[in-house]
């Protein structure tokens, strides 16, 4: 198997359902979002009042400020039970003997993170991904499930 081949077709499955959560209930315009750890859910809200909540998995943490990616199957700030589709990755990456993809912190580029993201996402049937800003310059990416909307009352 051709890992990056693999990536590609991950990150194309990506462009796919995110266009899709655009279209449907406007991925990123959201007016704020919350990753609650202990429920492992994310939440979106917007500005009508809607509220988009789904289960999360934290792939990762990028450090723009010195360009790292730290795995989420390690993390020391992620619960195990949100670091599945990371610990996927790891597996996978064992599989085809790749030390990117099982060692713990890693140099890279912002969209080589996306496409570790876009690989957790395929390899774990996971509905979509988002990359949101947890500290300044440290960006936290994840996968989320099956996408519940509502209205705030």
């Amino acid at each position: 198997m051709n890992i990056e081949e693999f990536i590609s077709g991950s990150v194309e499955g990506l462009r796919m359902a995110t266009d899709a959560h655009r279209a449907t209930w406007h991925l990123g315009e959201e007016k704020s979002w919350n990753v609650d750890q202990d429920s492992g859910q994310i939440i979106f809200s917007f500005e009508d009042g809607t509220i988009a909540e789904s289960p999360v998995q934290i792939i990762g943490t990028f450090n723009s400020n010195d360009d790292t990616f730290m795995w989420g199957w390690d993390h020391p700030s992620i619960l195990p039970a949100l670091q599945a589709n990371a610990l996927r990755v790891k597996q996978f990456g064992e599989e085809h003997g790749s030390k990117e993809l099982t060692t713990q912190k890693v140099t890279c580029t912002e969209m080589r993170a996306w496409n570790y993201t876009a690989l957790a996402m395929r390899l774990a049937k996971a509905n979509g991904a988002y990359r949101a800003e947890a500290a300044p310059g440290t960006f936290v990416f994840i996968n989320f499930g099956e996408v519940h909307l509502a209205k705030e009352t």
